[in-house]
């Protein structure tokens, strides 16, 4: 029978074979949490291998996901579909084991992790979302929602600011159910840290209102011993202090950054395998090691127990089993088409000359009666994100609710979004100032990487935001946006294009939405019904005239301008076509047919956006022009900049006469 040292040795040995084998990756932390792994996985992780997606499986993050083959390891010892093989074309292409775990690569890799601090923020929002489906779910003596969430991290973890935002947030929620293990082996790329990292950070989160230990993450009794104190903690998350050596069993590299960031080496992988008594070939794991860490038996008696409890409870509460089954599967309620499609209706019909933003607040009141998964939240700006309703409930660590006050965390925020989307059963959405999308757009990237339904609500999005000037003035965050593959950025002109913005950001399962939108008003405007299908086509032909000369593009504030030059250019006998594109990223997904019949091939054509011109050249081309800002803004209210800066109806008549 294998010993517990021959279970972590096994991690070992497969972490620096592979990294060996591609001759690229981090042998340095799996094999220093090898025995912290083997201890939670083996002894405390509720997980089924077979059912990577049961629902109340405990969830595990690898925050300092440069050690990928400790995942890796873990997930193949245990009896998930993650076979020798694939193990063997670690960062190679194509390969479930990619350099970093990648979300929906490898079974069982709950969050994509790399980016430091992601992952602990990560696991911040799968523990806020177990909470608050509990809340919504359980009943007396029916506790469906009841797991865990463990994160490892690493120093650099601990030193992105990130895990400062997200870590004080869940000290503040009293998250009772995450524990965190910092492998604190005082070894980053660079070199011995104490350089540049002398926090004290067991007070630090000791301060942030967290259960903190210090432990040997070498003794597997002291490491079991301290997960089953931070159990016991159930009104604060707990971090366990795990002093550890980087390299472990590496007789020359251990305790070093040489073992940090590459290939032990030939000679030092046959010095290892000697001095940890691990005498097997690469890539080689003998039976008794297998029996040791299989974990397909328990998994499926966990999982079996809890589809018992399940049976019960809905056998108690049918309808709310439903829900559940409903929710955490991702699904819209049945009723959701003809509810949304009435929404757009009357909003089309009062066609409300009001700001966009609050356009949005009026589509988000109307859609939370539909939507109990809907969870909202902005970075202390609710009252100018106008992202909160009659419908929402303030959550906090004792009241439950629907709407989260996270601070001033942009970053912290929608990377929390990001654990809650993976989790299930909930649709987040937070606000912020558009300019301060540029703080959190590592986190909204990480949301299109994994495809998660995650909606930013981005407001004050262009110099008509005014007197606060140009640190508050968006100018290239739109199309910055525009350019991370799989968002969807909507700036809708109108409440009508609002409102369909809203159904298609939350109707899309397969990535996330940014709503761009207005401080300022913008003016009423009704459309024929027709056009609703073709607004969630991105781009649509607002206006027309028989044999038009010249394409005027527009979307957001600007629309209005658009409207106006061409009634202009029209009366005076130049045929002027309006395309409003609230999207780009959904109108370029369009077939070419549909794209050639709102930008006919031949027809000059202008955009007009408050927002840099560069990104237009793809749709007008050299030989058409941009309305658009290429300078920063200034200070002054939103109507004399916008003046000031050329967004005026006589300078886009003027612009489109130049290029006739």
């Amino acid at each position: 029978m294998a010993t517990r040292k021959d279970l972590a040795n096994a991690i070992r040995a497969l972490s620096m074979d592979a990294v060996q084998k591609a001759n690229s990756g981090h042998p340095g932390a799996p094999m220093g949490m090898a025995e912290i792994a083997e201890e939670l996985w083996n002894h405390h992780l509720s997980h089924n291998p077979k059912n990577p997606n049961w629902s109340n499986r405990d969830r595990f993050v690898l925050s300092n996901g440069h050690g990928s083959m400790l995942i890796y390891s873990l997930l193949h010892l245990t009896g998930y579909a993650l076979p020798m093989d694939e193990i063997k074309t670690f960062r190679q292409l194509h390969s479930k084991c990619a350099g970093h775990p990648e979300y929906g690569y490898a079974p069982g890799v709950e969050t994509t992790t790399g980016p430091l601090g992601q992952g602990i923020a990560n696991g911040v929002g799968f523990a806020m979302a177990e909470k608050l489906m509990a809340h919504q779910f359980n009943k007396p003596g029916h506790e469906i929602v009841d797991h865990s969430t463990y994160v490892f991290l690493g120093d650099g973890c601990m030193m992105e600011g990130v895990s400062h935002e997200a870590c004080a947030l869940a000290g503040t929620w009293g998250l009772g159910k995450l524990t965190a293990f910092w492998d604190d082996n005082g070894i980053s790329i660079d070199g011995h840290i104490e350089g540049w990292y002398t926090d004290d950070t067991a007070k630090r989160f000791e301060s942030y209102g967290w259960h903190v230990q210090s432990v040997d993450g070498h003794d597997v009794a002291a490491i079991g011993a301290a997960i089953a104190a931070a159990k016991k903690v159930t009104d604060k998350p707990s971090l366990i202090c795990c002093k550890t050596v980087i390299g472990m069993g590496s007789p020359n590299k251990s305790g070093s950054h040489d073992c940090h960031g590459s290939a032990l080496g030939l000679e030092e992988v046959a010095a290892t395998r000697a001095n940890i008594g691990w005498n097997h070939e690469p890539f080689v794991i003998p039976a008794d090691v297998y029996a040791g860490w299989d974990a397909t038996a328990k998994g499926a008696a966990a999982e079996s127990s809890w589809n018992d409890k399940f049976a019960a409870y809905a056998k108690a509460f049918p309808a709310e089993a439903a829900e559940y089954t409903r929710r955490m599967a991702g699904d819209l309620p049945a009723n959701w088409k003809s509810a949304t499609d009435a929404i757009i209706a009357a909003t089309n019909e009062k066609a409300e000359g009001v700001a966009t933003r609050k356009a949005s607040q009026n589509v988000i009141g109307a859609l939370a009666p539909l939507l109990p998964e809907f969870l909202g939240g902005s970075a202390d700006l609710t009252g100018s994100n106008l992202t909160s309703t009659g419908s929402f409930v303030h959550v906090d660590a004792k009241k439950p609710g629907n709407y989260i006050s996270y601070g001033v965390r942009e970053f912290g925020m929608f990377a929390i979004m990001n654990g809650m989307a993976l989790h299930g059963g909930l649709i987040p959405f937070g606000g912020t100032f558009h300019m301060f999308s540029d703080y959190a757009k590592s986190a909204l990237r990480m949301a299109a990487l994994m495809k998660q339904r995650t909606i930013a609500v981005l407001t004050h999005d262009s110099i008509g935001q005014g007197e606060d000037g140009p640190t508050h003035q968006p100018i290239e965050n739109t199309a910055g946006l525009r350019l991370i593959p799989n968002m969807d950025v909507w700036r809708p002109g109108n409440s009508t294009e609002t409102a369909v913005a809203w159904v298609a950001a939350v109707e899309r399962k397969t990535g996330p939405s940014s709503l761009v939108l207005s401080r300022q008003n913008v003016p009423g405007m009704k459309h024929d019904a027709a056009q609703f299908d073709l607004m969630r086509k991105g781009g649509y032909v607002l206006s027309d005239v028989a044999g038009a000369q010249v394409i005027i593009i527009a979307n957001g504030s600007e629309l209005e301008l658009a409207v106006k030059a061409a009634a202009e250019l029209n009366a005076a006998g130049t045929k002027v076509r309006v395309v409003s594109m609230p999207s780009t990223n959904v109108f370029d997904r369009q077939d070419k047919a549909y794209k050639d019949s709102v930008l006919t091939p031949g027809v000059v054509r202008v955009a007009v956006e408050a927002g840099v011109t560069d990104f237009w050249r793809k749709y007008v081309g050299l030989e058409g022009a941009v309305v658009g800002i290429d300078t920063f803004g200034e200070s002054a209210p939103g109507g004399v900049l916008l003046k000031h800066f050329g967004f005026t109806v006589e300078n886009v008549v003027a612009t489109v006469k130049s290029v006739l």
